[in-house]
């Protein structure tokens, strides 16, 4: 498999991260007592989504590299976020895919590195 072919695969696991867990979900919750607004998304949406983006890059980082993984999975995902949040009518949504955008490339970048530092142990190990 090619390195654009799993470049590609990263992305499209990453944009599916969020359309799966995040993207469809437009409700917003109010608590009949307190009148107070919360969502769209409920807690098992983000661990799910959380979860899920964090098996992509422990597996994009065993097949294209720590850097190339958090590059893509940052892009795609960022992007996915992105083409559901900019219909929003408060011109709000660029700032959130900025947030979203540091966040996945914080997380991933962490994640990246400890899948760096496993796989140099293990090779240490088996020279």
């Amino acid at each position: 498999m090619s390195v654009a072919s799993r470049t590609a695969l990263v992305a499209v696991l990453s944009a599916a991260c969020w359309f799966a867990w995040l993207g469809w979900d437009t409700t917003y919750q109010t608590d009949p007592a307190t009148g107070v607004a919360s969502g769209p998304y409920e807690a098992w949406q983000v661990l799910g989504c959380v979860l899920s983006l964090a098996a992509v890059v422990a597996l994009g980082s065993l097949v294209l590299g720590p850097w190339w993984t958090v590059l893509t999975v940052t892009v795609a995902f960022t992007i996915a976020f992105s083409v559901t949040a900019s219909s929003d009518e408060t011109g709000l949504w660029g700032v959130g895919a900025l947030l979203v955008a540091f966040g996945v490339a914080a997380g991933s970048t962490v994640l990246a590195m400890i899948m760096k530092a496993v796989a140099s142990r293990r090779r240490a190990r088996a020279a």
